[in-house]
């Protein structure tokens, strides 16, 4: 039987969140660093103002990402600057990073570790250059904000994508936890269209988009169980774009939580960008990123 999570912020938090926000808003203004949004649900260009009260009635807040473009983490960090500087408890939640690495990630935060030290750590979960993730990690550092590894063994999943689900030993699926692969057509057709019709490259194509569920589900289920554990806190989920998308990641917390998320896209131009995505895939595009 599935978990139910149900979880709100206390109001006091949220007093406190409405007024941070706004004064931080007032304070620096849309044009500070640039930030613009288009609210999909309107289509229509949402001003940081209107943005920030959505923000801070969520616990989840998903920010996607195509893992090479610098101006996407930049905006990640911006975001979850904005949520800490209105005065929102933040932990990031991380598709760089396995559980099993929880430690160490602790112990970064901690200041226990030096970066040199850190950077084999981080090289040992993530094959993306530590340079475009560093100023993330460091402004989680210097502000002693959790980050949360969300991830499974690499290892688990290459084998869902090159053998399938059910070719996972009973041990692979008990680490898994509470998560099922159950792929419809719909699912497949999201994942055509999110990740592009040779995402897959030579494997089978069912068995890719059953390792990107189990992938959507075991980060979906491990933020729940953060957020259970911590319910004063907003995640802010930092994963690829695909992942971040309504029907990946949000669908599985969906399905397991009425705890209330606002999906994020950062403007990618070809393939995430206005008229190309809507309310479906996301609640806001990120624009003008410099």
């Amino acid at each position: 039987m599935q978990r139910h999570y149900s979880m709100r912020p206390t109001i006091r938090l949220a007093v406190a969140a409405v007024a941070g926000l706004m004064a931080w808003a007032c304070a620096t203004g849309d044009s500070a660093s640039g930030r613009r949004f288009i609210d999909l649900s309107r289509n229509e260009e949402a001003p940081v103002a209107q943005v920030l009260p959505r923000l801070k009635e969520s616990r989840i807040v998903l920010v996607g990402e195509h893992h090479t473009d610098e101006r996407h983490h930049r905006a990640q960090l911006e975001v979850i600057r904005m949520l800490h500087e209105s005065g929102m408890k933040v932990a990031v939640g991380l598709e760089m990073f396995r559980r099993d690495s929880q430690a160490s990630l602790d112990r970064w935060t901690a200041g226990e570790i030096d970066e040199k030290t850190f950077e084999k750590i981080y090289d040992d979960n993530w094959n993306f250059p530590w340079h475009l993730y560093r100023d993330i990690f460091l402004f989680a550092r210097a502000q002693d904000l959790p980050m949360v590894g969300l991830n499974v063994p690499s290892e688990i999943t290459r084998q869902v994508a090159r053998q399938g689900y059910a070719s996972l030993e009973e041990e692979k699926k008990q680490l898994l936890g509470d998560v099922a692969c159950r792929v419809d057509q719909e699912y497949m057709d999201f994942i055509r269209r999110a990740f592009g019709g040779h995402a897959h490259g030579n494997l089978n194509f069912l068995y890719f988009c059953e390792a990107q569920m189990v992938w959507d589900t075991v980060m979906a289920v491990t933020a729940l169980q953060y957020l259970e554990r911590n319910p004063d806190t907003v995640m802010v989920i930092l994963s690829g774009a695909g992942h971040a998308r309504k029907q990946a990641i949000p669908a599985q917390i969906n399905s397991r939580s009425d705890l209330p998320l606002t999906v994020i896209l950062p403007e990618a131009p070809g393939s995430i960008e206005r008229g190309m995505v809507d309310a479906g895939d996301a609640d806001y595009l990120y624009l003008d990123l410099i």
